[in-house]
């Protein structure tokens, strides 16, 4: 099995027609997602997609090559349990993520409970997926507070995370959202960075 970064890497010509195909919600990593939730949905398992996939679905497009999943800690002794050699191999030897063999995809997992950023205890936490997701053609997603206020107390405390707020710009951008949104839906942890990137989206709404 080929790692899915590793060809994407090594081929750049395939690398070039797998973005394209991302786009048109046809690239491996879409597969792999409506695979491993469909798994997850008939074994009764509890997950909310995050990261990038869950950016996509909120309005936000852009190319991954890995899928995130907020899973409770015993939902992930679950998962490797019930799918580990049944399509699905740890993407290192004992480690927490798995990688779809047909695709060679990597799933990593996040935990209920761990803290975003720099890992370190905080106002905000990440949740139980069930409460906080939502569902859509059969896939269940962190809904939009909930990932904004995780991708600002990730790049709020660290600073190889800055992305996380750059992402969470670009989503106030392109879905207009208000400044209220973030006292009506926000840590107050958090409050004060999303105003502040609400108003730089104001001031350059173009860039």
């Amino acid at each position: 099995m080929v790692a899915y970064e590793t060809r994407l890497q090594s081929d750049p010509r395939w690398a070039l027609s797998e973005g394209s195909r991302h786009f048109e919600e046809r690239s491996a990593v879409q597969d792999t997602l409506h695979r491993i939730t469909r798994r997850l949905s008939e074994l009764n398992i509890p997950y909310a997609v995050s990261g990038a996939m869950a950016l996509f679905h909120h309005g936000l497009r852009r190319f991954t090559e890995d899928i995130d999943l907020l899973v409770t800690r015993d939902a992930l002794t679950s998962i490797h349990e019930q799918l580990s050699g049944l399509g699905y191999l740890p993407s290192t030897p004992g480690g927490k993520n798995l990688r779809d063999t047909r695709t060679g995809v990597r799933i990593d997992f996040i935990i209920t409970g761990d803290f975003p950023g720099d890992g370190k205890p905080k106002p905000v936490a990440f949740p139980d997926p069930t409460p906080v997701s939502l569902e859509s053609d059969g896939v269940r997603y962190l809904n939009l507070a909930t990932l904004i206020e995780l991708k600002l107390a990730s790049g709020m405390t660290n600073p190889a995370r800055l992305r996380d707020l750059s992402d969470v710009l670009e989503l106030i951008r392109i879905l207009k959202i208000p400044p209220t949104f973030a006292d009506a839906n926000l840590n107050p942890f958090v409050r004060e960075k999303f105003h502040e990137l609400a108003a730089i989206a104001a001031t350059t709404p173009d860039e």
